[in-house]
């Protein structure tokens, strides 16, 4: 390890990994050790919330968009009044563009689909500008498919209903068992 990323690295320190998969954050946890970091574990939003709060404060999040009651973002928008905000990475398996965006306004220094490993959650954690993935947004992609366009639309109804999956399939239109299907699959490819 180069001495110019230790110094990097030494800077994200506390860092915290917020994510409701237990095996996933501790993995993800115990791989940001070993590359040097102190890092702080939260189950969900209030947690993670409690820990922000303690001293030393983290100096950089590394968020699941999914958390059960509160999603990632409550606690994105929570961070973003405090004077001098962590830099935050959302991480999510339910990557759309709309809810990117969304982070990004909110303060998020950036944004990675799952799966994604330690290094390249470092690299983008130490990025100078802020901004969403390429794999999520490139100017070069094409237009999305009709699949894609119905998954970011109801990616971004359920933000709208905060998660709740039976308001979302109110909004929709649809059976809340049909939208528990659609939620279940793997988000279609451009």
């Amino acid at each position: 390890m180069s001495v110019d990323l230790a110094l990097t690295l030494g800077q994200l320190s506390p860092l915290l990994v917020v994510d409701d998969d237990d095996v996933f954050r501790k993995r993800l946890a115990l791989a940001l050790e070993k590359r040097g970091l102190m890092v702080r574990q939260a189950a969900n939003a209030e947690d993670a919330l409690a820990l922000c709060a303690e001293a030393p404060p983290p100096r950089a999040l590394v968020l699941d968009l999914r958390l059960g009651a509160l999603s990632g973002l409550s606690v994105l928008g929570a961070l973003a009044s405090w004077p001098t905000p962590p830099r935050v990475l959302v991480l999510t398996g339910y990557g759309s563009i709309a809810t990117a965006v969304h982070a990004v306004r909110l303060g998020a220094h950036g944004y990675l689909p799952k799966p994604a490993d330690a290094d390249e959650i470092l690299e983008a954690l130490m990025r100078p500008s802020a901004g969403v993935d390429d794999r999520l947004a490139s100017a070069s992609l094409p237009a999305p498919s009709l699949a894609r366009a119905e998954w970011e639309h109801i990616q971004r109804v359920l933000d709208d209903s905060a998660g709740n999956i039976s308001e979302a399939a109110r909004r929709l239109g649809i059976a809340r068992r049909t939208l528990q299907l659609k939620l279940k699959k793997f988000p279609p490819r451009t």
